[in-house]
């Protein structure tokens, strides 16, 4: 373990993040193999984003009717377009964040209400963990990292809809790589020199040993 946690919480609250196509999500589910319920930030998002009828006015009021395919169905292709596409728009990347991620911060209360007394410790996973400051009321965060081109590769290969030049603007808009492991409490590295179950072993047990 990189460093002794300095405890915020009555519930140890970890996070963990990192860019698109590091492997965070494969990273949490090794966690849970261990018993470590972990709350999915982005897809709870789109969840909130289709359920919340509050959330979904103040979407469809600052992107338009387009924001939606249905009543309960996003139209992913207008946002990414809308607000990923273009380098030099960082202002609607910034209205989106501001809209989504308090609504976000709701649903994780009430996930934290329901889960605190059935895991050791808890995980939250999010891709702008350092961008919307949520890191900022948890214990300790968790970078998950891979090489950009490696990164680039992954996600091209889970998402035929996208393209490299919107990976590319994606990432642009996110917290630099550099940015992000200096931050780091923790460091797990996905890529072909280090194994990911060790690491997370390692480091499930160094969390519970100081609990």
């Amino acid at each position: 373990m990189k460093k002794q946690i300095t405890k915020k919480n009555k519930i140890l609250q970890l996070g963990i993040t990192g860019g698109i196509g590091a492997g965070k999500s494969t990273v949490c589910k090794i966690f849970e193999t261990l018993g470590i319920a972990v709350y999915d930030a982005d897809t709870r998002a789109k969840l909130v984003m289709t359920t919340d009828k509050i959330l979904k006015q103040e979407l469809k009021k600052a992107f338009g009717e387009e924001v939606y395919l249905s009543e309960n169905e996003i139209n992913r292709d207008f946002l990414v377009k809308t607000v990923f596409s273009n380098q030099d728009n960082n202002e609607k990347v910034k209205l989106l964040n501001s809209i989504v991620h308090p609504a976000v911060g709701r649903d994780y209360q009430n996930w934290y209400n329901e889960n605190a007394a059935k895991s050791p410790y808890l995980l939250k996973e999010a891709a702008l963990m350092f961008e919307s400051d949520s890191y900022k009321v948890l214990d300790a965060i968790i970078v998950v990292h891979a090489p950009l081109e490696e990164r680039i590769k992954r996600v091209l290969q889970r998402d035929s809809h996208r393209t490299e030049e919107q990976i590319k603007a994606i990432i642009s808009k996110q917290l630099p790589e550099s940015e992000k492991l200096k931050r780091a409490d923790f460091v797990i590295y996905n890529d072909a020199s280090h194994s990911l179950i060790k690491q997370v072993l390692e480091l499930h047990e160094g969390v519970v040993e100081r609990m």
